[in-house]
């Protein structure tokens, strides 16, 4: 059956199995994992007949889709629409939907401002943040894991090292909603979040009078006077800067508190073991694969696993499905702390890794840290309530209680 946000009625290539899967619809958020294994059944590349293109679910076949950028481009657009076809709609981007050489000049400028150097000298600040936030909610035992903390802390160290202003910073979290619903089709979740966004807002966000001197979006723009990228594309890689170092923090850290909430023994051995609070937190981007989804558009003829891919072809790289994979761990389905999880691909991969891991991590390491520390249990205080999102795999609200040590 058609969808009817379906913008493609191409017939799959010869061969290629066909699946009638909606991911964009109620029920499969709700559940996604019996489709994903009947995806990774099907084969290493498929066909999605409502929406008229291929998709991966595989994890080495996500993995080849992410590696090879020249076979499998950004630069027509990670969401379902082609640009050369359909136009581009979305703010324009440096780093998520170009490709090389272009991709390259402002990569290297987002790499060195969130280098392992530069992140260090953020490092204790956003370790005793995340004490003092943990500290406070202690004392108060029950208290909501999005609103609380997972969307709070980030909203509280990162764009002070940003340097954004303090007012207004919630206003950058409709934006990122708009953002990955947008990868989607242009169903209820796009026009709803879309209606809540002020774009000249967010684009204002990234101008230099905006922001304070010795912050990480400054360092943007004396990239630019020293010639490394143009003086009118600073402004959008700070915006791309706030979109990769919030939103995949917030819903990676809500991830991590859901799953050591839902798997108490790993967090007794995380209380045991604190130094595995780095590991837990990326067990849990493995584990719930915030990012579910990304879209790449074929460039030239190819083969997935053996089967033909066309040129012009839209894919659906499914990173939720692959992260649980049996093919590339043991019991994919449990979270387990000590699980070497190097090659997942809930940051993406290849050239066009998300850039904001390193922060994200470091987050996820600082509030993991601080609960080991001052919580004996954490605890699910109700039941949680799903956001819906056509990208995103996330919750609007987490009732929680933490049990002090």
């Amino acid at each position: 059956m058609r969808s009817p946000y379906a913008i493609y009625d191409d017939d799959p290539p010869p061969g290629v199995p066909v699946l009638d899967i909606d991911p964009f619809e109620t029920g499969y958020f709700n559940d996604p994992y019996p489709a994903q294994q009947a995806m990774r059944d099907a084969g290493p590349y498929f066909w999605l007949s409502r929406y008229g293109v291929g998709a991966v679910a595989r994890h080495d076949s996500v993995r080849a889709v992410l590696a090879d950028w020249r076979t499998y481009c950004s630069s027509r657009g990670v969401g379902m629409e082609d640009f050369e076809r359909h136009g581009r709609f979305r703010l324009r981007s440096l780093i998520l939907e170009v490709d090389p050489p272009e991709h390259d000049a402002a990569r290297r400028v987002l790499n060195r401002v969130l280098s392992p150097a530069v992140l260090a000298d953020l490092r204790e600040r956003f370790f005793a943040a995340a004490d003092t936030m943990i500290a406070e909610l202690i004392e108060h035992r029950r208290f909501d894991g999005i609103a609380d903390l997972a969307r709070a802390y980030p909203l509280r160290v990162f764009p002070d090292a940003v340097g954004m202003g303090a007012e207004n910073r919630e206003k950058l979290l409709p934006h990122a909603d708009a953002l990955f619903n947008s990868f989607g089709p242009r169903n209820a979740l796009f026009q709803a979040s879309t209606a809540k966004v002020n774009f000249e807002w967010i684009e204002a966000q990234g101008h230099r009078e905006r922001l304070a001197p010795g912050g990480l979006g400054m360092m943007v723009h004396e990239a630019a006077d020293r010639g490394e990228i143009g003086h009118g594309d600073a402004p959008m890689l700070v915006r791309a800067l706030l979109q990769a170092g919030l939103d995949t923090t917030i819903n990676s850290l809500a991830a991590a508190l859901h799953a050591l909430a839902r798997f108490p023994a790993e967090f007794d051995r995380l209380r045991a073991s604190p130094d595995l609070a780095k590991n837990a937190f990326e067990e849990a981007v493995r584990f719930e694969s915030p990012v579910q989804t990304f879209f790449r558009t074929v460039t030239r003829p190819a083969e997935l696993g053996g089967l033909p891919v066309r040129a012009g072809d839209k894919i659906l790289m499914f990173l939720g499905a692959a992260n649980r994979d049996s093919h590339a761990w043991d019991a994919p389905d449990r979270y387990d702390i000590g699980r070497r999880i190097t090659h997942h691909v809930g940051f993406g991969a290849g050239i066009h890794g998300c850039v904001g891991r390193l922060l994200a991590r470091m987050e996820g390491e600082a509030v993991l840290t601080a609960l080991a520390r001052r919580a004996r249990r954490i605890l699910l205080a109700g039941e949680p309530v799903r956001h819906y999102n056509n990208t995103i795999r996330s919750w609007s609200s987490l009732p929680m209680e933490l049990v002090p040590a």
